[in-house]
């Protein structure tokens, strides 16, 4: 046997799921925006996220206690719920309540500007932007002013500040959480993140008196699954993956491929309007996000 080939089986396997995992992330969480719409009919926006975080957090949990993995500390459990509370708490609840004024596309297009958003937040912290990254998040604030001067996101002003203060909280989660706040390594961070984040939704969610429409509808049901299971679990999952077998410009490039697919499943499957301004703005938009990773990568 020429054992001068058993090393290079690692990195061939890895290799392999390379592709897999790029793909979990374009398409899944691409198609998590069509699938938020079609539950919101039985599902209100905070509950719909907060069940989902918990029961997508015990599951991860789960399977850390079950592979003998070690808790996060009782410093990372207080991180964890400060970083779910933004990212979960704010990102995702507000972007669901968002998605009841707005259509599915165009929230994941003016999502696209969080890594704009984190450039700028990590400013706070001493992080400084190259000129290119500078040039992208000013391309990027083009697109975006361009995009909420449209037809869809003008008509709905409770839209707008939802999906910016979504996007906000999101990308400042994201920052703190790389910076002042770290979660526990692996598997285990996240996890503690969905559960404190599902646990802070689920308060919004009585707070706002959100009453959940019984009996739900087997579509609601299916795409409420589907955000556990595919959106959840296995992007999660396959993010992770990326982070630590890719670069990181190949990790994150799913914010460039996510708004086009979020674009054309809502337009195809939804019936949502986009008009040619908006497709213009979100590719101006596109165009600041490539900008920014160019400046991180070169």
């Amino acid at each position: 046997m020429d054992t001068t080939t058993l090393p290079l089986a690692p990195a061939r396997r890895a290799a392999t799921l390379l592709v897999p995992a790029l793909l979990a992330c374009y398409l899944v969480w691409g198609s998590t925006y069509l699938a938020i719409r079609l539950a919101l009919p039985r599902f209100p926006p905070f509950f719909q996220m907060g069940t989902r975080f918990l029961v997508a957090g015990a599951l991860l949990m789960g399977w850390v206690l079950w592979r003998g993995k070690p808790l996060p500390s009782r410093l990372q459990w207080r991180n964890a719920l400060a970083i779910g509370a933004l990212m979960l708490g704010g990102g995702m609840g507000l972007t669901a309540s968002a998605e009841l004024h707005i259509g599915s596309g165009l929230i994941a297009a003016f999502i696209a500007v969080v890594p704009m958003l984190v450039c700028a937040w990590g400013l706070m912290f001493g992080q400084r932007p190259g000129r290119l990254e500078l040039l992208g998040m000013a391309v990027g604030l083009g697109g975006v002013l361009l995009l909420v001067r449209g037809a869809s996101f003008s008509a709905a002003p409770v839209g707008i500040a939802c999906i910016a203060g979504a996007t906000l909280a999101w990308s400042l989660g994201s920052v703190l959480s790389t910076t002042r706040l770290p979660l526990a390594a692996g598997p285990a961070g996240f996890a503690s993140e969905m559960l404190c984040g599902g646990a802070v939704l689920m308060l919004l969610s009585l707070a706002l008196g959100e009453q959940p429409a019984w009996p739900p509808q087997p579509l609601a049901v299916a795409a409420w699954g589907y955000l556990v299971v595919f959106g959840s679990l296995i992007a999660f999952s396959a993010y992770l993956y990326l982070l630590a077998h890719a670069s990181p410009a190949l990790a994150t490039s799913y914010a460039f491929v996510n708004p086009l697919i979020a674009l054309f499943l809502g337009v195809v499957f939804a019936g949502e309007a986009v008009t040619a301004a908006e497709w213009l703005s979100c590719g101006v938009i596109l165009l600041g996000v490539f900008l920014i990773f160019r400046g991180k990568t070169a």
